[in-house]
């Protein structure tokens, strides 16, 4: 499931795909009813897959969260996000049991279950570890293929320039030219007013 290009806005209610990218931020189109607003760089938005769920041994990417919501409801849509707060705790602890009481509130607990139901009316939903497995698949094979044919590299010492060079004189001057412009004498190619 690639949530990548699906946001959310600060302020504004519902999810939103990115279509394209202008020259002051993006234009995005509501997953609700398909209208496209513009995204400023100071409106404050999320990408679903930077989001992710406090547990008590760590966090737990959203992505996740949501396949095992489609798992729990056979992907049918599943708890209303306007149920009493006790029932939507009792039905987000069943699916995720370790999560951080303290810190996942239930406002978190309603998002998780409204965009999951935005989500499955667009058909956005698909099983994470098909796509985490081929791509660790793709960089095991590249990690395998140039550990073999990695050879150590030698280390090349740096060579302090010498002191006879042009380069070091140049280097010279324009710190002494440096020098005398700070306490107030003046510098070549100036003339005094």
């Amino acid at each position: 499931m690639d949530l990548s290009k699906i946001i959310t806005i600060a302020g504004k209610s519902g999810l939103y795909k990115v279509v394209s990218q202008a020259r002051s931020g993006l234009v995005a189109e509501s997953l609700t009813d398909g209208r496209k607003v513009p995204v400023f760089a100071t409106d404050r938005s999320s990408t679903l897959e930077d989001i992710s769920i406090f547990t008590t041994g760590g966090d737990v990417p959203l992505k996740d969260v949501l396949w095992q919501v489609y798992q729990k409801y056979d992907g049918k849509p599943g708890i209303d996000p306007k149920a009493s707060p006790e029932s939507l705790k009792q039905a987000f602890e069943e699916i995720l049991p370790d999560f951080d009481k303290d810190r996942v509130y239930i406002s978190d607990i309603k998002k998780v279950f409204s965009w999951y139901l935005m989500l499955l009316e667009k058909d956005l939903i698909t099983e994470p570890e098909a796509e985490t497995e081929d791509n660790e698949a793709q960089k095991d094979g590249e990690t395998q293929s140039d550990d073999e044919t990695a050879e150590p590299k030698p280390t090349a010492k740096k060579k302090k320039p010498a002191t006879g060079t042009k380069h070091a004189e140049a280097q010279k001057a324009s710190a002494k030219s440096a020098t005398r412009s700070a306490s107030g004498k003046p510098s070549k190619g100036r003339t005094k007013k």
